[in-house]
């Protein structure tokens, strides 16, 4: 069995990864189009594309794969891309529960291991569907950890300050 590549918690801005190479930062969104709230904010403070990558993709998802588990890379330097993945249902807490949807967050993290792969790039994230989303990290830990780590992907994790 391949080694599993630790994942590494730090204090800091997953807008700023702290890594050499190409980096992909990864998030997650709803499946309703809407970007105004939580980690999208500080990505949308600092790059315009992935916010217009991904209300392009939701106002033409007739037409392709937008849905939950879809991941799309937005490329906004040389060696940085935005991983928007959509990995909630809704936006608020209803009748099912939180918005987070654990099948679709796996989905989507299995896509970014294939994308990673192929960029011969690190992950950086917040911990994702853990704010408003709704999930729980003991819960989403090991998905990434699965999906990316035991990868020989490397994945650090941002706590804010």
């Amino acid at each position: 069995m391949a080694a599993v590549t630790p994942l590494m918690i730090i204090k800091g801005d997953a807008t700023s990864p702290q890594a050499k190479g190409r980096k992909v930062i990864a998030h997650l969104c709803n499946d309703l189009g809407g970007w105004g709230k939580g980690f999208v904010l500080a990505v949308s403070r600092r790059w315009p594309e992935p916010e217009r990558d991904y209300r392009d993709w939701h106002r033409h998802r007739a037409g392709n794969d937008f849905g939950l588990g879809a991941v799309r890379l937005v490329r906004v330097a040389p060696d940085v891309w935005v991983a928007n993945m959509v990995g909630q249902r809704g936006i608020r807490a209803g009748s099912g529960g939180p918005p987070i949807r654990y099948d679709a967050v796996q989905r989507c993290l299995t896509a970014l291991g294939d994308e990673v792969q192929a960029l011969g790039a690190s992950v950086h994230m917040p911990r994702i569907g853990c704010g408003l989303a709704g999930g729980t990290w003991s819960r989403v830990e090991p998905l990434v950890i699965g999906a990316l780590c035991a990868r020989d992907i490397a994945v650090t994790v941002y706590d804010h300050g």
